[in-house]
This record gives structure tokens, C-alpha cells and sequence, in this order.
């Protein structure tokens, strides 16, 4: 019975991916031009992205949708994002089905029930521990931003007492680290193409500030945006007062990182100590048995 069971879980997962795939591939072939990281499975994305579409996520589960949208904002950007996250959703879902078919042939070949059981758990456990890892991404990704600004804060400041303004501050900064990948100085390049497109100097960093969407570069944008006008003295000494407070944060986030990473080390100090404990102690009860 439980082999029936499996071979028809099994017709239904590839015969339902393959006619789909056949009605539905070339609809969403321009998901697959979308310039987005860490996706393995993007060939067998269509299937499931028609069902997402067709089940209606984003209106039926806004609160998911809406955060898996965030997340994708953050780390790739304000454009297509909706289709990202569509995307992304697909590959939780590819995964899931992937799972459930080894599943389902584990337990048609052992003839056990755990095979089916334990791949529809782990099909509903991958998807959530992806959300979370994108989640993760993001906070590392705003937690990096924080403690790289007051950094890149006092070297605007040091030119632009020199005589630079903020504009031409900003340029040296970016032109400084061309060639690092880190989250800050990537958006900084977009205010700097922004500036080349034709954008004004408030429109750019407005759209600094909603790209990052981090309380600290707000603060930032705006002290910049109403003191860059004056120059001189004045701006110096409120990014300078910026700079304090940023500084201050980026103490508290490396301390807790600190600890984070402390925190991890238990478990191995805790395994290693048994380890010890078990080398040391043998010897004690092999000589008492004797």
C-alpha cells in the first residue's frame, strides 16, 4: 500500500512540474535574466512560479510576501523587486519539491513510511530556515552599513575642511574603494551614477536613504541634506557631533557580535571537555576493573 502511495506522490510531484513547465516555460523566461545571487535552482523555477501567481501570495499571505520583499529590496535593490521575491519563493518551493520526491523514492525502495514523513517535514522546514537566512543576510548587511559610516563619515569630514565639498567628498570616498564589495560603498556608487544620470544632490541621497532603509544612514541623509548648504564650520561640527553617535553605535553592534561569537563557542568547549574528560578518566576505570 505504501508503495502505491509513493508512486502516485510520485506521478502527481514530476507529471504535474512537466506539464506545467511545458504550458508555462517561456512565460517566465525573463525571471531568469534577473540578476539575483545564491539561486541554484532556476531552471525548474517556472512551475512554481505559475503557481504562485495563480494562488494570489502576495494578496493572500501579505505578511510573508511583504517581508520576503524587504529583504529582497535590501540586498538587491528597489527594482524588480517584486519579481525577485516571486523568485525566490519559487526556489523555496523547488527545494520542498525536490525533498519530497527523494522522499518519496527513499520510501518506495525501503518500503518504511519515514521516507514520505520526514521529506514533507523537511519540505515545510527549508522554506522558513530560508526566510530566516535571508533575514539574517539583511541584518549583517545593515549591521556592516552602521559600522562602516562613521569610518566614511570622518573622511567627508577631514575633506571637506580641507576645502572639498560634500559632493566632491562623496566621489573621493567611492573612487577610494572601486574595487570593494562592501554594502556602504555599493549604494555610495549608485548616488555617484545618479549624480552622472542627471539626479539632483537631495534626489540621490533621498534615494540613498530609502534603498538603505537604516535609521542611522536616515539620520545621516538628513543632517547632510540641511547643512551641506551653509558648508564651512557649520557643517563640520554637525557631522562631527554625527560622527560621535555613529560612533557609539558601531561599539554596541561590535560588542554584540562579540558576544554573538562567544556564544557559539560553547558547544564546541562543551564537546571538547568530554572528550577530555573521557580520555582522562579510562584509564582511572580500566585500572579499577582490573
Amino acid at each position: 500500500m505504501l508503495i502505491w502511495v509513493c508512486g502516485i506522490l510520485l506521478i502527481l510531484l514530476l507529471g504535474g512540474w512537466v506539464v506545467l513547465n511545458h504550458k508555462n516555460g517561456r512565460r517566465y523566461q525573463h525571471y531568469s535574466r534577473l540578476k539575483m545571487e545564491g539561486l541554484r535552482l532556476r531552471k525548474l523555477s517556472p512551475p512554481f512560479l505559475f503557481i504562485l501567481e495563480q494562488s494570489k501570495v502576495s494578496t493572500r499571505a501579505p505578511i510573508l510576501f511583504f517581508r520576503i520583499q524587504r529583504s529582497v529590496q535590501k540586498i538587491h535593490g528597489l527594482r524588480y523587486s517584486a519579481e525577485m521575491s516571486l523568485l525566490f519563493m519559487a526556489e523555496c518551493l523547488a527545494y520542498s519539491w525536490i525533498i519530497l520526491i527523494g522522499g518519496s523514492l527513499w520510501s518506495m525502495g525501503t518500503a518504511d513510511p519515514i521516507g514520505v514523513l520526514g521529506g514533507a517535514f523537511l519540505s515545510v522546514l527549508l522554506p522558513v530556515s530560508m526566510v530566516k537566512d535571508l533575514s539574517k543576510k539583511v541584518m549583517i548587511r545593515d549591521q556592516d552599513i552602521v559600522m562602516e559610516l562613521p569610518e566614511m563619515l570622518n573622511k567627508i569630514i577631514l575633506l571637506v575642511g580641507a576645502g572639498e565639498n560634500v559632493q566632491k567628498a562623496i566621489v573621493h570616498c567611492v573612487e577610494r574603494k572601486a574595487e570593494d564589495n562592501h554594502p556602504l560603498y555599493a549604494e555610495l556608487r549608485k548616488i555617484v551614477g545618479d549624480w552622472e544620470g542627471g539626479h539632483s544632490f537631495q534626489q540621490a541621497f533621498e534615494q540613498f536613504s530609502r534603498r538603505c532603509a537604516i535609521q542611522e544612514v536616515s539620520i545621516f541623509t538628513t543632517t547632510v541634506l540641511l547643512n551641506f548648504r551653509r558648508g564651512g564650520n557649520d557643517f563640520v561640527l554637525a557631522l562631527r557631533d554625527l560622527s560621535r553617535v555613529l560612533w557609539e553605535k558601531r561599539k554596541a553592534i561590535a560588542r554584540t557580535r562579540g558576544e554573538q561569537a562567544s556564544s557559539k563557542l560553547i558547544f564546541p568547549m562543551v564537546v571538547i571537555f568530554m572528550v577530555v574528560i573521557v580520555l582522562v578518566g579510562a584509564p582511572a576505570f580500566m585500572m579499577m576493573n582490573m
